[in-house]
């Protein structure tokens, strides 16, 4: 007779201490394998179709790496290259003083409270200015401690980015294994660990999918708009429009609605009707457009339950959030089926 038969209760101590330090040894990786899981689980499917024809899991599980390079993180490390050499200037403009930024923000301040719309609010330009500098300077010293910490811990995130690398080498070659150690960890009968998995790669893949394709077209059309109307740091802005569209409902209408309004009450007219308009014609159109198409039944789950969750899964766990937060709510419709299903038997 086994420990667990004989209710061994020290021995069920033992075990649950010893599996919940691994798992707080594993902490400190945690995104690099949410993310080496989430993307092994996409193209499983693939590296099974190669492998029948090869019948080489190594040479196989090399090939979709050498595709996931190109299709992911090619364009990702090109991307954030340009990125991180945009905000290494912003970090220099910025700096811990922000005189100069103020002067010309009070500058901006002072032609809104001149324009005549503005000036139907009665708004005591003084207050404003000095208020907004203050919002401005909480802002800038946010941005400054914010791009310090990102200089100073590259080197940390390229160990993690490393590491995920690595980790996905092995979860793509021995994912059906490990999947079925883990299945056999977890006997919950029925098949349902295998329904929880294939909510949880569902749910990530349809996640990723709308994320990249429609937050990918929002940013460039974003991008091209800023391009256009001759606003700086177009790229940056399309690129915060990229990460934006990952909340539901708000999205990237963030950035170009107050840049509009903005172009509008400093006299730039025509360059705030393009924004404006292409933000509601045509930006806010690709989201309402393709989000039901791309999603399809995939996700289950009601728009305020998405909303939500992508809300809470970032304020939680940082950008990995938008995809971490969907995955919990899915799991949890899940296993509330799961009960409904062995309460009716």
């Amino acid at each position: 007779m086994g420990p667990l038969k004989n209710g061994n209760v020290p021995f069920l101590i033992l075990m649950g201490a010893v599996t919940l330090l691994f798992l707080y040894l594993l902490k400190p990786f945690f995104f690099p394998l949410f993310w080496a899981a989430v993307i092994a689980g996409i193209f499983r499917p693939l590296y099974r179709r190669i492998d029948r024809i090869l019948n080489r899991p190594s040479l196989s599980t090399l090939l979709v790496f050498l595709l996931i390079a190109v299709i992911i993180l090619l364009p990702t490390g090109i991307v954030g290259t340009l990125v991180f050499n945009e905000s290494v200037q912003l970090y220099g403009r910025l700096g811990p003083d922000q005189k100069n930024i103020d002067k010309g923000f009070q500058h901006l301040l002072g032609v809104i409270a001149d324009n005549r719309l503005v000036g139907l609010f009665d708004i005591d330009q003084a207050v404003l200015i000095e208020k907004s500098a203050e919002a401005l300077r909480s802002v800038a010293n946010y941005i400054f401690v914010h791009l310090t910490a990102l200089t100073q811990n590259t080197l940390a995130l390229l160990v993690q980015f490393a590491i995920m690398l690595y980790t996905l080498f092995f979860f793509i070659r021995d994912g059906e294994k490990l999947l079925q150690t883990v299945m056999r960890f977890l006997p919950l009968g029925g098949g349902r660990e295998k329904r929880l998995y294939h909510h949880f790669i569902t749910t990530a893949r349809s996640t990723l999918k709308v994320t990249l394709i429609i937050g990918g077209i929002q940013g460039a059309l974003g991008g091209i708009v800023f391009l256009i109307t001759d606003i700086e740091g177009a790229l940056i802005w399309g690129l915060l429009m990229i990460i934006m569209a990952v909340v539901p409902v708000i999205g990237c209408s963030i950035i170009w609605g107050p840049a509009g309004i903005l172009m509008l009450l400093t006299g730039h007219l025509w360059e705030g009707v393009v924004i404006l308009a292409s933000g509601v014609l045509v930006i806010s159109m690709v989201d309402n457009l393709l989000r039901p198409l791309l999603l399809g039944k995939d996700v289950e789950m009601h728009p305020l339950l998405i909303f939500l969750s992508t809300l809470g899964g970032i304020i939680l766990f940082g950008f990995s959030g938008f995809v971490i937060g969907p995955i919990i709510t899915a799991l949890l419709l899940a296993i509330w089926n799961m009960y409904s299903e062995f309460q009716e038997h």
